[in-house]
């Protein structure tokens, strides 16, 4: 088979690329409704889950980096989904609240999720869920090793 690319000597970081990408694709579209972009529904499904929280808090849950964590936040913040106010022990500190606004959107936050969940799983057995989730526990555990600070 023609490879030009070369893609074919990789076929499983391949994989990896074409699946995240079609995955957010379906995320960012079954969020729209709900007026998100992927990414926001897991900061507010964090503080629905955990309550208010240091911002610091939140990049360490999520995994994420304090930039991309600020960027996030001031984006829901301007349009009304969550609120930053500084901690009452510590003014340095950022303690980032869900709004009402926020709390309106959790069922359809949910449903979408229930949606990419079932999109994603598709006719899979649990069994075959289970040996997926191991193997993807183990990628990410190579990549960890190779680069701890995950970037």
């Amino acid at each position: 088979m023609d490879d030009p690319n070369g893609l074919g000597a990789h076929p499983l970081s391949y994989a990896i690329f074409r699946l995240a990408r079609l995955h957010k694709a379906l995320a960012g579209r079954l969020l729209r409704d709900a007026g998100l972009r992927p990414g926001q529904e897991l900061v507010l499904m964090t503080l629905w889950q955990n309550g208010p929280q240091r911002q610091v808090d939140l990049v360490r849950t999520l995994d994420s980096d304090a930039p991309t964590m600020a960027r996030s936040i001031a984006r829901l913040a301007n349009i009304g989904l969550v609120r930053r106010e500084p901690s009452p022990t510590d003014r340095r500190v950022v303690i980032v609240h869900p709004t009402e606004a926020a709390l309106d959107l959790r069922q359809k936050v949910t449903e979408a999720w229930d949606e990419l969940e079932r999109a994603t799983v598709g006719e899979l057995t649990p069994t075959r869920v289970q040996e997926m989730l191991d193997a993807l526990s183990d990628l990410e555990a190579n990549l960890a090793a190779v680069d701890p600070a995950g970037g």
